[in-house]
C-alpha cells in the first residue's frame, strides 16, 4: 500500500486572528482526502503554545456567535529547526490527551498547511521557521509573506511594479500626527499596518475622530496608516499557482455590505448575515480581464507563491486600484478565495488538494 501523506494542519496563533484562523482550519481538515493523507492538527495558543488539536471541525465553528479558539490543554510540542530531523517533538506527554486524538507516536511530517493570519504566522515568521525545518509548507515563502502582512511596504512594491494603490501616510504610536494627512481629505481609513480580517480599522468622517482610530489601530499594531478612502466598488480576485508554477487568476467577485455598515468590517465577514457577493460582478469585460490580470500582476510583484487573495476598488471612472495582497486568505468554503475558484470550476477538496500537492512540488530552500 502507498504511504499517506503526512499532513500537519497549523492553526490558531497569537494574532488577532486567531478565531480566524481556527475556522479556517476546520474546514481544510473536512475537505483533507483521509485515503491519501495523514492529518496531524497543530494548534497554536494565544500565548504560542503548540498543541496537539482535535481534528472535530466543530470544535473549530463559529457557534451562536462565540468565536472558536484553540483548547491549551493538550498534549505540548515542537518543531525543531533541524533539517536533518523534520520530526514533531513531544515537551510534555498526556497520555490521555494523545490517545483520544489518535496520535501518540507524531514522527515526522512531510508537508505543513499554516493556516495562521496575521503576525506570527502569515508574516514570514512560520514560514522562515519551516525553511529552517526543512518542511515544505502550503503558500507563500518568506520575504512575500513579511512584505504582504505590512501594507506600508507591501504598497511600495506594488507602486514601484506600476500598479495603483490608495494615498496614505504612516504613523507610529507615539509620534505626531504628520502634516501630510490633512492632505488626504476625510473620509480615510485608519488600520494598523500589520494586522488582517479589518480587525482595529476605522472610517473616519470627522477631523475629532482621528485620534480615536489612530489609538484604535496602535492597540493591535504600533505602525498604523492613514489612508484616504476611495470611493467605488469592493472586487475581489484569487490567485493560484498552476502545476507549471505559473500564477493565475480566479473568477472575481464583488463584495456588497448592507447599508448599517459603513466598510467591509469585522462583522460583517464573519458574524452577520449583512454582506452580499456577485461572482463574476457586474461589470464589463474588459474591466474584469483588468482586474485578473493586476492579480497575477500583484501576485508577482510581492514573489507570492501557492495561493493570494488581492483586493481592487474599481471607481465609477473605470480605475482599478489595488487596495491589499493577502497570502493566507480566509479558507472556509463560504470565504472569498474558495468561493471565486469554484465558480472558476476548481471545488473546495480539489482546492485545498491543489495547495498541498504545489507545496511538495516546491519543496524548500531558494528558489
Amino acid at each position: 500500500m502507498t504511504r499517506r501523506i503526512r499532513v500537519a494542519v497549523v492553526f490558531g496563533g497569537r494574532s488577532s486572528e486567531h478565531a480566524v484562523s481556527c475556522v479556517s482550519a476546520g474546514s481544510v481538515l473536512c475537505a483533507l482526502d483521509p485515503d491519501r493523507y495523514e492529518v496531524v492538527p497543530i494548534g497554536i495558543t494565544t500565548e504560542g503554545r503548540w498543541v496537539l488539536s482535535s481534528a472535530d471541525p466543530k470544535r473549530l465553528a463559529i457557534a451562536a456567535g462565540q468565536l472558536p479558539s484553540v483548547d491549551p490543554t493538550g498534549t505540548s510540542l515542537v518543531l525543531p529547526g533541524d533539517p536533518t530531523a523534520k520530526e514533531l517533538v513531544v515537551l510534555d506527554a498526556h497520555p490521555d490527551a494523545a490517545a483520544e486524538l489518535g496520535a501518540v507516536e507524531l514522527g515526522a511530517v512531510d508537508v505543513v498547511f499554516p493556516l495562521l493570519h496575521g503576525p506570527y504566522g502569515e508574516d514570514g515568521t512560520l514560514q522562515g521557521l519551516l525553511e529552517l525545518a526543512g518542511v515544505p509548507y502550503v503558500g507563500s515563502g518568506v520575504l512575500a509573506s513579511a512584505v504582504a502582512m505590512d501594507k506600508h511596504r507591501m504598497k511600495q512594491l506594488l507602486a514601484a511594479a506600476g500598479l495603483e494603490v490608495p494615498s496614505y501616510v504612516v504613523v507610529r504610536k507615539g509620534e505626531r500626527v504628520p502634516v501630510e494627512v490633512q492632505e488626504l481629505g476625510l473620509p480615510v481609513f485608519v488600520k494598523p499596518a500589520r494586522a488582517g480580517s479589518s480587525i482595529g480599522i476605522s472610517r473616519v468622517d470627522e477631523p475629532g475622530a482621528l485620534d480615536a482610530a489612530l489609538a484604535e489601530a496602535h492597540r493591535h499594531d504600533p505602525k498604523a496608516l492613514v489612508e484616504r478612502a476611495v470611493i467605488g466598488r469592493e472586487v475581489e480576485c484569487g490567485v493560484l499557482c498552476g502545476s507549471d508554477g505559473n500564477a493565475e487568476a480566479s473568477v472575481p467577485a464583488e463584495v456588497r455590505v448592507a447599508a448599517d455598515h459603513s466598510f467591509y468590517d469585522f462583522e460583517a465577514k464573519y458574524l452577520e448575515d449583512s454582506t452580499e457577493f456577485d461572482i463574476p460582478p457586474q461589470l464589463d469585460g474588459e474591466t474584469i480581464a483588468l482586474i485578473r490580470e493586476r492579480a497575477v500582476l500583484a501576485f508577482d510583484a510581492l514573489g507570492c507563491e501557492g495561493l493570494a487573495r488581492v483586493d481592487f476598488f474599481v471607481t465609477d471612472a473605470g480605475a482599478v486600484i489595488v487596495n491589499e495582497v493577502n497570502t493566507m486568505p480566509g479558507f472556509t468554503p463560504s470565504s472569498m478565495f474558495p468561493r471565486m475558484w469554484a465558480a472558476a470550476g476548481v471545488d473546495y477538496p480539489t482546492l485545498v488538494d491543489r495547495l498541498v500537492q504545489d507545496a511538495l512540488r516546491r519543496g524548500t530552500g531558494l528558489r
